[in-house]
């Protein structure tokens, strides 16, 4: 038998959902009846939707604990791709802590409570007994995974895990990207278009400060699943740096409120948009 298939048996024994990476660690690539969700995903991924694969689409939503899922003829092309086993820390009820270098290392053992550690070709990984909302880049090297993410399983580590702290939850902001119904928890109406009538004082052309703001609002929308209301953070502290020699006004309150506009758009809660879209064009003043 497959020496990762074996693995993954063993840990899906232990409770823990598995599933088959590729040679190159990521998962295996969806069949062409779900490529781009053709399907219209699983029922327990974000956008709930009718597919019946069976073989292990759509990754961490692949998951499973069941050996007969895992051994099934669908699954077997994927297990002799195999280059390791990847799990879902949220779906065991767990917390992954992925520091990614010395310095994310180094901090961790300043401010987290220390609890089991597994390490991996570049840092660590601390797991924690608790799962929560996962996030990439909370921190310079840091990624948190858990729900909705998967992990490599790279062994049991050393160490006694401790309980989830809250010094790990508040390295998260929730971004609830839909409401309970499945619509956007608000939709303020769009404003005036961008031109020189709202920004006497901008150096720049018309074309260039569009141009700017559509790949912009493009990074926002490209964010379907989580990460739309940081990605209008990071727009918006671009845009206020490219004015940021401009005499003024530049009319930013008009940029940034099609950015407000496109991250509730695409289900971040209203207020979120604005403070983040608000911190962005502050931050770089």
């Amino acid at each position: 038998m497959n020496t990762h298939l074996t693995t993954a048996l063993r840990l899906a024994a232990a409770g823990v959902p598995v599933m088959p990476l590729s040679a190159e660690k990521r998962p295996v690539a969806n069949c062409p009846a779900c490529t781009n969700l053709a399907c219209d995903g699983r029922p327990n991924m974000k956008t709930p939707g009718p597919c019946t694969c069976l073989a292990p689409c759509h990754a961490w939503a692949a998951t499973t604990t069941d050996p007969d899922t895992l051994t099934a003829p669908a699954w077997a092309s994927a297990w002799r791709q195999a280059g390791a086993v990847a799990y879902h820390p949220g779906g065991a009820g767990l917390t992954v802590v992925d520091l990614d270098h010395a310095d994310a290392i180094a901090w961790a053992r300043r401010e987290l409570p220390a609890t089991r550690t597994v390490p991996t070709t570049r840092g660590e990984h601390w797991i924690y007994l608790g799962a929560m909302p996962s996030a990439n880049g909370v921190r310079s090297g840091i990624d948190v995974k858990s729900v909705m993410q998967y992990a490599r399983w790279l062994g049991s580590g050393t160490g006694t895990m401790t309980v989830l702290p809250d010094v790990v939850r508040r390295l998260v902001v929730k971004e609830e990207t839909t409401s309970p119904r499945g619509g956007v928890v608000s939709s303020p109406p769009d404003r005036a278009a961008w031109d020189h009538r709202v920004a006497t004082g901008c150096r720049h052309t018309e074309r260039y400060v569009r141009t700017g703001l559509e790949r912009g609002l493009a990074l926002v929308r490209a964010r379907r699943e989580s990460g739309a209301g940081s990605q209008a953070f990071g727009v918006a502290q671009f845009i206020a740096k490219q004015h940021a020699n401009c005499p003024g006004p530049c009319g930013l309150d008009v940029l940034g409120q099609q950015l407000i506009t496109t991250a509730v758009s695409m289900g971040v809660p209203e207020p979120y948009a604005a403070r983040a879209v608000a911190n962005g064009l502050a931050g770089a003043a």
